[in-house]
Order: structure tokens, then C-alpha cells, then sequence
């Protein structure tokens, strides 16, 4: 056990008999020869073959200890959601770790490291469902307006059809195309980011969905949404375009600008949000916390 919690520092084991606590989550700095070794290794068998067989004065295994929680050494990222997230991927990653003939043990208190895991973490997943209720809530109210406008500007023809043909008049002018296009990639994002915040508000969020399932629909959600806002302002100017005439069509470019910062603002204020969950959702193994203070 001892060799385990040396190489990953994310526990301070107690070979006194006393309860093993947590210590700081800092991942190992080998040596350059002790890393290339480590890169020679299975991925699948991480851990030594000796600590699956190791169990403290507790009866607790590796994987119990990696299914234990404590507030008070978080991961380096903001939000209930994504520390639920990188505990998951914590504990799958210590489980896959094991050899392939590990048996699953108990402690002494008769408890698996499953039951740890759901118990220690009941708290967690509820604080990371409400948010994820809430932040989906919200989002998918403004999806479902944009979905809503957008398809009444793609079904629309600025200028009207020519008679016979049923052509659009305004078909040759560069303006209608950029008005068509970007109605068109509005409906299909707004629609695609209200598919994926119905999916978060009608999932069971149990344990295992927080390590993929939700973060990625949260991550697709939240693209979809930028993109449908960017494209909704860029058919309003371009249909307004046809409503000015030739010398006022330049001076209004400042003004369509301008009504782009509203979404620059808050995808500003949205961008940290949106790179933590982008670099905790494709991180394979969770990061060292190297600054516990």
C-alpha cells in the first residue's frame, strides 16, 4: 500500500493502524529514468502487482482508499459538477489500475469500495445535479427562443419570389446568402443545444454519468448555444442590410458591430467555465493539486 500512495501522494497512509487519511493530490516527478520506465508499463496495470493484495488494519484496499472523499482537498477546478467528475475518473482510474485477476474485497466494516464511493459521495452528486439542473434550465430556455426565431427566419424570403419561377428576388445579392446560411446554422444549433439540456434535466445523474455522459452534453450544449447566438445576430444584420439603402449601408456596420457585443460579452464572461470544462472533460487521468493553501 505503501508503494501506491508514494507514487501518487494523493494519500498519507498511517502504519500505525490508525484510519488512513487524505493528503494532498500531487501526482509523482520521477526521474527521467524512472519515467521512461513507467511509459514501458501497461497502462491497464499502473500499480504494482503487490497492491491489490495489500490492505491496511482496516481492511481497506487501494480502491477503498480511492473512493473515499474529503472536501476540504478538491481538485483544481471550480463547480460540484466537475469535482464529481474528476472523482469519478479517479476512482475508474485506480480500478483500472488493478491486475485483471483482482477480486473486489471488503473491509472490515463489510463495505466495497463501490458502497464508499456512493456513500461519501451523496453530498457531491446532489450539489453537481442542482447546478447541472439549473445552468441546463436556463440554457435551454434561450435555445428554445432562439430555435423559435430562427425558424421563422429560414422559412422567410427577404424581397420576396419572382412570379412564375418562385425565385427569390434578392437571390443574387451577396446579403441573402449570408442571410439564408446563417438562418439556417441558428435553427440547427439552437435545436441541437435544447436536445442536449432536455438530456441533462431527464438524466438519472448517477455517479458514473458525471465522469462523460453529462459534461460532454453540457460541452455540446454550450457550443451549440454560442454558435446559434452568433448566427441569430448575423441573420438580423443581414436582413436588416436590405432595408437601408445604398449610402447608409456602410455607416451601419459600426451599429451591426455593436450589436455583436452583447454575445461577445457574455461568451467572455462564459469562457473559463467553458475551458474547465473542456480541459477536466478530456483529461484522461485527473491532474496533480499541487497548492493545497
Amino acid at each position: 500500500m505503501n508503494i501506491l500512495l508514494e507514487k501518487t501522494k494523493r494519500y498519507e497512509y498511517d502504519t500505525t493502524g490508525k484510519n488512513p487519511r487524505y493528503e494532498e493530490r500531487q501526482m509523482p516527478y520521477g526521474t527521467k529514468k524512472e519515467e521512461e520506465k513507467e511509459k514501458t508499463q501497461d497502462s491497464d496495470t499502473l500499480l504494482p502487482p503487490q497492491i491489490p493484495d495489500e490492505v491496511d488494519n482496516n481492511g481497506n484496499s487501494a480502491l477503498h482508499l480511492a473512493a473515499m472523499f474529503r472536501g476540504d482537498h478538491p481538485w483544481p477546478i471550480p463547480g460540484a459538477a466537475l469535482q464529481m467528475q474528476w472523482e469519478v475518473k479517479w476512482y475508474q482510474y485506480v480500478k483500472q489500475s488493478m491486475p485483471p485477476n483482482f477480486f473486489p474485497i471488503h473491509n472490515k466494516k463489510k463495505e466495497s469500495a463501490k458502497q464508499i464511493f456512493t456513500r461519501e459521495h451523496q453530498d457531491l452528486v446532489k450539489m453537481g445535479g442542482e447546478w447541472l439542473t439549473s445552468t441546463a434550465t436556463s440554457c435551454s430556455v434561450v435555445a428554445t427562443l432562439i430555435a423559435t426565431v430562427a425558424f421563422a427566419t429560414s422559412t422567410a424570403v427577404p424581397g420576396g419570389t419572382k412570379e412564375g419561377s418562385g425565385k427569390p428576388i434578392l437571390e443574387q445579392q451577396p446579403a441573402f446568402h449570408i442571410f439564408a446560411i446563417s438562418s439556417l446554422i441558428a435553427l440547427c444549433f439552437s435545436v441541437t443545444s435544447t436536445v442536449m439540456f432536455l438530456a441533462i434535466l431527464t438524466s438519472r445523474r448517477q455517479e458514473k454519468d458525471f465522469a462523460q455522459d453529462l459534461p460532454r452534453k453540457l460541452l455540446l450544449g454550450l457550443t451549440s448555444l454560442f454558435i446559434s447566438i452568433l448566427s441569430i445576430l448575423v441573420t438580423f444584420c443581414a436582413s436588416h442590410f436590405f432595408v437601408l439603402r445604398d449610402e447608409f449601408r456602410i455607416a451601419a456596420l459600426p451599429v451591426y458591430a455593436v450589436t455583436c457585443l452583447p454575445a461577445t460579452f457574455f461568451a467572455v464572461a462564459q469562457l473559463p467555465l467553458y475551458l474547465d470544462l473542456i480541459w477536466a472533460t478530456f483529461s484522461k487521468v485527473p491532474q496533480a493539486c499541487l497548492d493545497d493553501t
